[in-house]
């Protein structure tokens, strides 16, 4: 089992930057890629960003590309989502997720979740 909590939402106006964090706990955190997700109300849950387990692959969403960076911090069992040049369409509740083989950008594939961060874009 593996529980998460991020942290780090809020609001922002649109070309400010932000970090959240997501810290972990449970099994060991080194053997499980993990992943940043966000939903726009109305809209489906979506990949943005995930970083494999020793942090030496990472895999974007087009539409993050250069703007967000996933890293991660396996002393501190913790991954952290920072993101510039914010856009109000980046507005969303952010989710941290878990999975215990390779790089996934799918929903479906991450087994745990934590509970999400709001982080609103101004313009």
């Amino acid at each position: 089992q593996v529980q998460l909590v991020e942290s780090g939402g809020g609001l922002v106006q649109a070309g400010d930057s932000r970090r959240l964090a997501c810290a972990a706990s449970g099994r060991i955190f080194s053997f499980y890629t993990l992943g940043w997700f966000r939903q726009a109300p109305g809209k489906e849950r979506e990949f943005v960003a995930a970083i494999s387990g020793r942090g030496e692959a990472t895999y974007y969403a087009d539409s993050v590309k250069g703007r967000f960076t996933i890293s991660r911090d396996n002393a501190k069992i913790t991954v952290y989502l920072q993101m510039s040049s914010l856009k109000p369409e980046d507005t969303a509740v952010y989710y941290c997720a878990a999975r215990r083989d390779y790089l996934a950008p799918r929903v479906n594939e991450y087994d745990y979740w934590g509970q999400g961060t709001q982080v609103t874009v101004s313009s």
